[in-house]
Protein backbone atom coordinates (compact mmCIF):
# COMPACT_ATOMS: atom_id res chain seq x y z
CA UNK A 1 0.00 0.00 0.00
CA UNK A 2 1.67 3.22 -0.79
CA UNK A 3 2.16 5.46 2.19
CA UNK A 4 3.21 8.13 3.53
CA UNK A 5 6.30 6.03 5.31
CA UNK A 6 6.48 3.81 1.66
CA UNK A 7 10.19 3.33 0.77
CA UNK A 8 10.29 5.41 -2.64
CA UNK A 9 13.05 5.46 -5.43
CA UNK A 10 12.20 8.77 -8.16
CA UNK A 11 14.58 8.03 -10.91
CA UNK A 12 15.47 10.99 -13.03
CA UNK A 13 14.78 13.15 -9.48
CA UNK A 14 16.57 16.67 -11.22
CA UNK A 15 14.56 16.28 -14.42
CA UNK A 16 11.77 18.06 -15.64
CA UNK A 17 9.05 15.13 -14.34
CA UNK A 18 11.25 13.48 -11.80
CA UNK A 19 11.08 17.02 -9.85
CA UNK A 20 7.60 17.57 -10.21
CA UNK A 21 6.97 14.76 -8.40
CA UNK A 22 9.65 14.99 -5.57
CA UNK A 23 7.70 18.70 -5.19
CA UNK A 24 4.25 16.47 -5.22
CA UNK A 25 5.68 13.89 -2.90
CA UNK A 26 7.27 16.12 -0.33
CA UNK A 27 4.02 18.87 -0.10
CA UNK A 28 1.93 15.85 0.54
CA UNK A 29 4.09 14.34 3.57
CA UNK A 30 6.12 11.83 1.64
CA UNK A 31 9.58 11.22 3.65
CA UNK A 32 10.70 8.11 2.93
CA UNK A 33 12.19 8.93 -0.92
CA UNK A 34 15.34 7.88 -1.99
CA UNK A 35 17.33 9.22 -5.22
CA UNK A 36 20.30 8.74 -7.16
CA UNK A 37 22.29 11.82 -9.54
CA UNK A 38 23.81 10.29 -12.63
CA UNK A 39 27.45 10.31 -11.19
CA UNK A 40 26.31 8.20 -8.42
CA UNK A 41 24.17 5.22 -10.62
CA UNK A 42 24.23 4.78 -14.14
CA UNK A 43 20.81 3.50 -15.17
CA UNK A 44 22.44 1.68 -18.08
CA UNK A 45 24.23 -0.11 -16.67
CA UNK A 46 22.48 -3.43 -15.72
CA UNK A 47 24.65 -4.78 -12.69
CA UNK A 48 24.77 -1.08 -10.61
CA UNK A 49 20.89 -1.00 -11.56
CA UNK A 50 20.00 -4.45 -9.84
CA UNK A 51 22.68 -4.19 -6.88
CA UNK A 52 20.61 -0.21 -6.29
CA UNK A 53 17.55 -2.56 -6.08
CA UNK A 54 19.54 -5.39 -4.12
CA UNK A 55 21.14 -3.15 -1.51
CA UNK A 56 17.86 -0.34 -1.14
CA UNK A 57 14.92 -2.13 -2.10
CA UNK A 58 12.83 0.69 -2.91
CA UNK A 59 9.02 -0.16 -2.47
CA UNK A 60 7.61 1.96 -4.99
CA UNK A 61 9.17 3.39 -8.19
CA UNK A 62 8.22 6.24 -10.64
CA UNK A 63 10.74 6.23 -13.03
CA UNK A 64 11.12 9.60 -14.81
CA UNK A 65 14.53 9.19 -16.12
CA UNK A 66 15.89 8.85 -19.38
CA UNK A 67 17.02 10.80 -22.30
CA UNK A 68 14.40 13.19 -23.93
CA UNK A 69 14.09 16.22 -26.80
CA UNK A 70 12.45 18.21 -29.44
CA UNK A 71 12.65 17.76 -33.21
CA UNK A 72 16.38 18.97 -33.68
CA UNK A 73 17.86 16.61 -30.75
CA UNK A 74 15.61 13.58 -32.18
CA UNK A 75 17.02 13.97 -35.61
CA UNK A 76 20.57 14.38 -34.52
CA UNK A 77 20.51 11.58 -32.06
CA UNK A 78 18.53 8.45 -33.04
CA UNK A 79 20.07 6.01 -31.82
CA UNK A 80 21.11 7.75 -28.11
CA UNK A 81 17.25 8.04 -28.12
CA UNK A 82 16.98 4.55 -28.73
CA UNK A 83 19.83 2.69 -27.01
CA UNK A 84 19.34 4.72 -23.70
CA UNK A 85 15.30 4.87 -23.00
CA UNK A 86 15.63 1.34 -24.11
CA UNK A 87 18.52 0.20 -21.55
CA UNK A 88 17.21 2.53 -18.77
CA UNK A 89 13.91 0.68 -18.85
CA UNK A 90 14.90 -2.59 -19.35
CA UNK A 91 17.56 -2.42 -16.61
CA UNK A 92 14.80 -0.99 -14.21
CA UNK A 93 11.57 -3.42 -14.89
CA UNK A 94 14.32 -6.40 -14.21
CA UNK A 95 15.68 -5.33 -11.01
CA UNK A 96 12.05 -4.24 -10.02
CA UNK A 97 10.55 -7.30 -10.43
CA UNK A 98 13.72 -9.81 -9.58
CA UNK A 99 13.62 -7.62 -6.15
CA UNK A 100 10.09 -7.45 -5.63
CA UNK A 101 8.62 -3.78 -6.36
CA UNK A 102 5.22 -3.14 -5.01
CA UNK A 103 4.37 -0.49 -8.14
CA UNK A 104 5.93 1.46 -11.14
CA UNK A 105 5.02 3.78 -13.17
CA UNK A 106 6.68 3.85 -16.46
CA UNK A 107 5.86 7.16 -18.53
CA UNK A 108 5.27 6.25 -22.12
CA UNK A 109 5.05 9.26 -24.84
CA UNK A 110 2.02 10.89 -26.98
CA UNK A 111 4.89 10.40 -29.78
CA UNK A 112 4.56 6.60 -29.83
CA UNK A 113 0.90 7.13 -31.33
CA UNK A 114 0.67 6.78 -35.00
CA UNK A 115 0.60 10.21 -36.89
CA UNK A 116 -2.80 9.22 -38.71
CA UNK A 117 -4.32 8.30 -35.43
CA UNK A 118 -7.70 9.99 -34.88
CA UNK A 119 -7.86 12.84 -32.64
CA UNK A 120 -8.32 13.26 -29.59
CA UNK A 121 -5.99 9.63 -29.72
CA UNK A 122 -7.60 6.87 -27.39
CA UNK A 123 -4.95 4.74 -25.91
CA UNK A 124 -6.15 1.76 -28.61
CA UNK A 125 -4.64 3.67 -31.46
CA UNK A 126 -1.11 2.59 -30.08
CA UNK A 127 0.85 0.02 -33.25
CA UNK A 128 -2.10 0.51 -35.57
CA UNK A 129 0.49 2.79 -37.73
CA UNK A 130 3.86 4.09 -38.49
CA UNK A 131 4.68 6.59 -36.26
CA UNK A 132 6.10 10.15 -36.86
CA UNK A 133 10.12 9.84 -38.79
CA UNK A 134 11.14 12.59 -36.83
CA UNK A 135 10.68 10.68 -33.22
CA UNK A 136 10.68 7.50 -34.68
CA UNK A 137 13.49 5.98 -32.53
CA UNK A 138 12.63 7.35 -29.29
CA UNK A 139 8.78 6.49 -30.25
CA UNK A 140 9.98 2.55 -30.19
CA UNK A 141 11.48 2.98 -27.12
CA UNK A 142 8.23 4.34 -25.49
CA UNK A 143 6.48 1.60 -27.17
CA UNK A 144 8.55 -0.99 -25.82
CA UNK A 145 8.45 0.25 -22.69
CA UNK A 146 4.72 0.20 -22.47
CA UNK A 147 4.41 -3.53 -23.97
CA UNK A 148 7.14 -4.71 -21.33
CA UNK A 149 4.62 -3.19 -18.68
CA UNK A 150 1.40 -5.24 -19.84
CA UNK A 151 4.18 -8.08 -20.37
CA UNK A 152 5.22 -8.21 -17.04
CA UNK A 153 2.03 -7.93 -15.38
CA UNK A 154 1.10 -11.05 -17.53
CA UNK A 155 4.27 -13.03 -17.11
CA UNK A 156 4.23 -12.75 -13.44
CA UNK A 157 0.55 -12.60 -12.39
CA UNK A 158 0.78 -9.15 -11.43
CA UNK A 159 -0.53 -5.65 -11.96
CA UNK A 160 3.18 -4.51 -10.72
CA UNK A 161 3.77 -2.12 -13.31
CA UNK A 162 1.52 0.92 -14.67
CA UNK A 163 1.99 2.78 -17.84
CA UNK A 164 0.85 6.86 -17.80
CA UNK A 165 1.15 8.56 -21.48
CA UNK A 166 1.48 12.02 -20.86
CA UNK A 167 1.60 14.44 -23.70
CA UNK A 168 4.20 17.52 -23.62
CA UNK A 169 5.27 18.11 -20.57
CA UNK A 170 6.21 21.33 -19.40
CA UNK A 171 7.33 23.72 -16.83
CA UNK A 172 10.40 23.97 -14.00
CA UNK A 173 13.65 22.83 -14.97
CA UNK A 174 12.10 21.92 -18.32
CA UNK A 175 15.49 21.64 -20.95
CA UNK A 176 16.07 25.44 -22.56
CA UNK A 177 18.53 23.88 -24.58
CA UNK A 178 17.57 25.15 -28.09
CA UNK A 179 19.76 22.44 -29.58
CA UNK A 180 17.76 19.85 -27.64
CA UNK A 181 14.63 21.37 -25.68
CA UNK A 182 11.15 20.55 -26.36
CA UNK A 183 9.09 23.22 -27.99
CA UNK A 184 7.53 24.64 -25.35
CA UNK A 185 10.78 25.36 -23.52
CA UNK A 186 12.51 26.29 -26.95
CA UNK A 187 10.13 28.85 -27.23
CA UNK A 188 10.23 30.76 -23.86
CA UNK A 189 13.93 31.13 -24.66
CA UNK A 190 14.07 32.23 -27.83
CA UNK A 191 11.47 35.03 -26.64
CA UNK A 192 13.33 35.80 -23.92
CA UNK A 193 16.49 35.87 -25.92
CA UNK A 194 14.44 38.11 -28.54
CA UNK A 195 13.52 40.76 -25.95
CA UNK A 196 16.67 40.65 -24.23
CA UNK A 197 18.56 41.52 -27.84
CA UNK A 198 15.89 44.02 -28.86
CA UNK A 199 15.12 41.97 -31.83
CA UNK A 200 12.49 43.68 -34.57
CA UNK A 201 11.64 40.28 -35.84
CA UNK A 202 11.89 36.53 -34.46
CA UNK A 203 12.04 33.51 -36.98
CA UNK A 204 10.81 30.29 -35.70
CA UNK A 205 10.84 27.07 -37.24
CA UNK A 206 7.85 25.43 -39.14
CA UNK A 207 4.53 26.97 -40.05
CA UNK A 208 3.43 27.72 -36.42
CA UNK A 209 -0.20 25.38 -37.70
CA UNK A 210 0.85 22.08 -36.17
CA UNK A 211 -1.45 21.51 -32.91
CA UNK A 212 -0.69 20.41 -29.60
CA UNK A 213 -1.60 19.79 -26.02
CA UNK A 214 0.68 20.68 -22.98
CA UNK A 215 0.76 19.47 -19.82
CA UNK A 216 2.26 21.27 -16.72
CA UNK A 217 4.55 19.37 -14.99
CA UNK A 218 2.71 19.36 -11.52
CA UNK A 219 0.04 18.28 -12.64
CA UNK A 220 1.57 15.42 -14.42
CA UNK A 221 3.01 14.66 -11.14
CA UNK A 222 -0.56 14.72 -9.34
CA UNK A 223 -1.74 12.13 -12.26
CA UNK A 224 1.49 9.92 -10.83
CA UNK A 225 0.39 10.03 -7.20
CA UNK A 226 -2.90 9.59 -8.16
CA UNK A 227 -2.25 6.62 -9.87
CA UNK A 228 -0.15 5.07 -7.31
CA UNK A 229 -2.90 5.66 -4.37
CA UNK A 230 -5.61 4.20 -7.16
CA UNK A 231 -3.52 1.48 -8.84
CA UNK A 232 -6.33 -1.68 -7.33
CA UNK A 233 -8.28 0.27 -9.93
CA UNK A 234 -5.96 0.48 -13.50
CA UNK A 235 -6.33 -2.34 -15.84
CA UNK A 236 -3.30 -3.52 -16.92
CA UNK A 237 -2.88 -1.25 -19.75
CA UNK A 238 -1.59 1.79 -20.71
CA UNK A 239 -3.22 5.17 -19.41
CA UNK A 240 -3.37 8.91 -21.46
CA UNK A 241 -3.18 12.08 -19.08
CA UNK A 242 -3.89 14.93 -20.30
CA UNK A 243 -5.62 18.32 -20.61
CA UNK A 244 -7.91 17.58 -23.32
CA UNK A 245 -7.14 21.11 -25.17
CA UNK A 246 -5.07 21.75 -27.79
CA UNK A 247 -3.38 24.94 -29.20
CA UNK A 248 -1.98 25.46 -32.77
CA UNK A 249 1.69 26.33 -32.47
CA UNK A 250 1.41 29.81 -33.25
CA UNK A 251 -1.07 30.45 -30.46
CA UNK A 252 1.53 29.20 -28.16
CA UNK A 253 4.19 31.79 -29.24
CA UNK A 254 2.01 34.68 -29.01
CA UNK A 255 1.03 33.52 -25.50
CA UNK A 256 4.66 33.22 -24.46
CA UNK A 257 5.17 36.58 -26.37
CA UNK A 258 3.26 38.08 -24.67
CA UNK A 259 4.04 37.10 -21.00
CA UNK A 260 7.95 37.36 -22.13
CA UNK A 261 7.18 41.16 -23.28
CA UNK A 262 8.45 40.83 -26.68
CA UNK A 263 6.41 43.42 -29.04
CA UNK A 264 8.67 42.29 -32.50
CA UNK A 265 7.58 40.33 -35.86
CA UNK A 266 6.92 36.40 -35.74
CA UNK A 267 8.32 35.12 -38.92
CA UNK A 268 7.56 31.40 -39.72
CA UNK A 269 10.84 29.54 -42.03
CA UNK A 270 7.94 26.79 -43.38
CA UNK A 271 11.36 25.09 -44.81
CA UNK A 272 12.10 23.82 -41.43
CA UNK A 273 10.10 20.23 -40.30
CA UNK A 274 6.55 20.66 -38.79
CA UNK A 275 6.29 17.02 -37.07
CA UNK A 276 2.65 15.98 -36.24
CA UNK A 277 -0.29 17.63 -37.28
CA UNK A 278 -2.16 17.41 -33.97
CA UNK A 279 -1.48 15.39 -30.94
CA UNK A 280 -3.84 15.61 -28.18
CA UNK A 281 -4.83 13.20 -26.26
CA UNK A 282 -8.15 10.79 -25.28
CA UNK A 283 -7.33 10.77 -21.35
CA UNK A 284 -11.38 10.15 -20.88
CA UNK A 285 -10.37 6.78 -19.20
CA UNK A 286 -7.92 8.21 -16.36
CA UNK A 287 -10.19 11.04 -16.00
CA UNK A 288 -12.86 8.55 -15.26
CA UNK A 289 -11.17 7.43 -12.26
CA UNK A 290 -11.12 11.01 -10.78
CA UNK A 291 -7.89 12.34 -11.07
CA UNK A 292 -7.95 16.39 -13.43
CA UNK A 293 -5.42 18.61 -14.41
CA UNK A 294 -5.68 22.07 -12.46
CA UNK A 295 -3.00 24.39 -13.90
CA UNK A 296 -4.07 26.51 -16.99
CA UNK A 297 -2.10 26.81 -20.31
CA UNK A 298 -1.41 30.35 -19.36
CA UNK A 299 -0.59 29.88 -15.66
CA UNK A 300 1.75 27.28 -16.58
CA UNK A 301 3.55 28.94 -18.80
CA UNK A 302 3.71 32.09 -16.39
CA UNK A 303 5.09 30.25 -13.80
CA UNK A 304 7.92 28.63 -16.02
CA UNK A 305 8.81 31.93 -17.94
CA UNK A 306 9.34 32.96 -13.24
CA UNK A 307 11.00 30.03 -12.96
CA UNK A 308 13.42 30.70 -15.96
CA UNK A 309 14.47 33.96 -15.25
CA UNK A 310 15.71 33.01 -12.02
CA UNK A 311 17.36 29.30 -12.59
CA UNK A 312 20.89 28.70 -12.43
CA UNK A 313 20.51 28.19 -16.53
CA UNK A 314 19.35 31.31 -17.11
CA UNK A 315 22.03 32.81 -15.17
CA UNK A 316 24.84 30.86 -16.79
CA UNK A 317 23.56 30.55 -20.53
CA UNK A 318 21.68 34.12 -20.99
Amino acid sequence: MFSKTSKIFVAGHRGLLGSAIMRRLESDGYGNIITRGRDELDLTDAASVDAFFKAERPEFVFLAAGRTGGIIANIAYPSSFLHENISIQDNIFEAAERHGVERLIFYGSSCMYPKSSPQPIPEDSLLTGPVEKTSEPYAVAKIAGVVACRSYNNQYKSRRFISLVPNSIYGQNDNFNLESSHVMAGLIRRFHEAKAEGASEIRLWGTGRPRREFLYADDAASASVFAMLNADMLENTHYNIGTGEDHSIADIASIIARIVGYDGVIVWNASKPDGALRKVLDSGRFSSIGWKPLVSLHDGIRTTYEWFLTSEYAKAHI
